[in-house]
């Protein structure tokens, strides 16, 4: 009885701290792990048909592949990036429960990928990454009735940075042989890393150790990991922006929108409840239970970009 108190008041701290840094197996990570169990809520539905398609040669080029529920005809792809620091996470624990059942259920084929986790390799691999996951996806269009002419990729956190670098240089989607007439739309979901020097200047101190293992300390490195200052023209045609009411998520989303409008791209940004760690797990746990706010938004906007 002792211990389940301690834990769970030592979880209620955490949250209330918003810490997002925690060494992987130590205490403080697998409090966090169990608050995000804890908050997940009513239990989401199980999507059918899941393959699990390699994509690469490292283990960590996998992603696990939904088909469109009774899709008659090909069917629009949705493809997600998992976050957790650029440094750890995966499709099977930091993509959430609903998205896709969800998706798959409104008539799109869904994909959650891994990729390769710094520090074994860098970030600009972990972009590669998308790219050829994406590619890998594309490559089966006709076997996985995908329409390869309607292509959204999403990510949360790190992952939102991600699809926002693969949305404004052109050159991972190059070289994995594809280019921005692949995509019709990003959507990255509570990211704060869209202009990194920014960030290591003025984010949270907490995260600077990571930013920094990530991003290093060369300058032009970082300005070249930056999706914001990468915006000129040509990007993506269309973005949704969305995150919670973090400080430093709201100044570089709006940064972001701002340079994306700036260069011609179609660029929104939609803002929703939830501070610190709690808000930031919540809106992707969350995104695609109906009765979560931001679900009918990025439903709508779906719907605009395949014209569905």
């Amino acid at each position: 009885m002792r211990h389940a108190m301690l834990l769970s008041l030592a979880a209620t701290a955490l949250v209330a701290s918003g810490i997002a840094e925690a060494r992987p197996g130590s205490l403080r990570e697998r409090l966090r792990e169990r608050i995000a169990v804890r908050s997940e809520g009513p239990a989401a539905p199980v999507a059918p048909g899941k393959q699990t398609i390699a994509y690469g040669s490292d283990p960590l080029q996998v992603l696990d592949f939904y088909p469109a529920r009774a899709a008659r005809a090909p069917a629009p792809l949705v493809v997600f990036v998992h976050g957790g620091g650029w440094k750890r996470g995966s499709k099977d624990n930091a993509s959430g429960n609903w998205k896709a059942p969800h998706y798959t259920a409104d008539g799109y084929a869904y994909a959650a990928i891994n990729y390769r986790l710094v520090p074994e390799a860098t970030v600009e691999q972990q972009a590669a990454d998308v790219a050829a996951a994406l590619k890998a996806l594309l490559d089966r269009a006709g076997a996985l009735n995908i329409d390869r002419r309607q292509v959204v990729i999403m990510g949360h956190s790190a992952g939102a940075h991600l699809v926002a670098l693969v949305g404004t240089d052109e050159r991972y989607l190059r070289a994995a042989g594809l280019s921005f007439a692949d995509l019709d739309g990003v959507l990255p979901i509570d990211g704060a890393a869209y202009d990194v020097p920014r960030q290591m200047t003025e984010g949270p101190k907490m995260m600077q150790q990571t930013y920094a293992q990530a991003f290093g300390t060369d300058p032009a490195r970082q300005r070249a990991l930056s999706p914001t200052l990468q915006a000129a023209a040509p990007n993506a045609p269309r973005f949704l922006i969305i995150h919670v009411q973090r400080p430093d998520g709201i100044s570089q989303a709006q940064q972001l929108e701002a340079a994306l409008r700036k260069n011609g791209a179609v660029a929104e940004r939609r803002d929703f409840p939830g501070e610190s760690l709690s808000g930031h797990a919540e809106i992707n746990r969350q995104l695609g239970n109906p009765d979560y706010a931001a679900t009918p938004v990025v439903d709508a906007w779906l719907k605009g970009v395949f014209g569905t």
